[in-house]
């Protein structure tokens, strides 16, 4: 009998830090869990959750987390001392927990309902109008270093926007570093006004 024959409950661990990993193959005792996997880091303090076939759902708190090494035949793992929590300090240990998220309309709702709207703009415009930016660079027939140098100032243009925050400022000074060509003057413009 392999050791992984033994992890029968399936587990996600709840970081103090707002992180998730999900699906955990591990064996719940009463005051212990067993994981047999070196590739997460579990510490103390971190919640440890059990949804169970009949439903119910329980709720451990890393107190030790027990780590060891592979040794001969055993798998590097972890042998965590862990206390259950009741239902009152499970949900007031998981409300505590910071979640951190970002991308397009990502959201969490945890026993709440969502009322709010999305405005979500697109860099879509701005990418292409970068992508005619450099287009228009190659065309102006200017030097190695002229065209290298436009390119490094469209690439951080192109960094401020991926930032999330661009800071209207600082890529208006970058386009206006640009060589002086009507048709770069006219896409800066525009890649400004997009930014709101």
């Amino acid at each position: 009998m392999s050791f992984d024959e033994l992890l029968t409950d399936t587990v996600q661990v709840l970081k103090q830090e707002g992180q998730i990993i999900t699906d955990i193959k591990s064996s719940v005792q009463k005051d212990k869990i067993f994981i047999q996997r070196s590739d997460i880091l579990i510490e103390t303090g971190d919640l440890i959750q059990r949804s169970m076939s009949n439903g119910a759902e329980e709720t451990y708190k890393v107190i030790d987390p027990g780590f060891h090494e592979r040794f001969h035949g055993i798998p590097a793992g972890y042998q965590m001392d862990v206390i259950k929590l009741g239902i009152p300090e499970a949900k007031a240990a998981v409300q505590h927990i910071t979640y951190n998220i970002s991308g397009t309309n990502n959201r969490i709702n945890q026993n709440s309902t969502d009322n709010s709207i999305n405005v979500v703009r697109s860099n879509t415009e701005i990418q292409e109008h970068l992508k005619a930016l450099r287009d228009e660079i190659e065309r102006l027939g200017l030097s190695k270093e002229e065209q290298l140098a436009s390119y490094e100032v469209i690439d951080a243009v192109e960094a401020q926007v991926e930032s999330g925050k661009p800071s209207k400022a600082v890529v208006n000074a970058l386009l206006n570093s640009l060589p002086s060509a009507g048709s770069i003057a006219s896409i800066g413009s525009f890649i400004l006004s997009l930014l709101g």
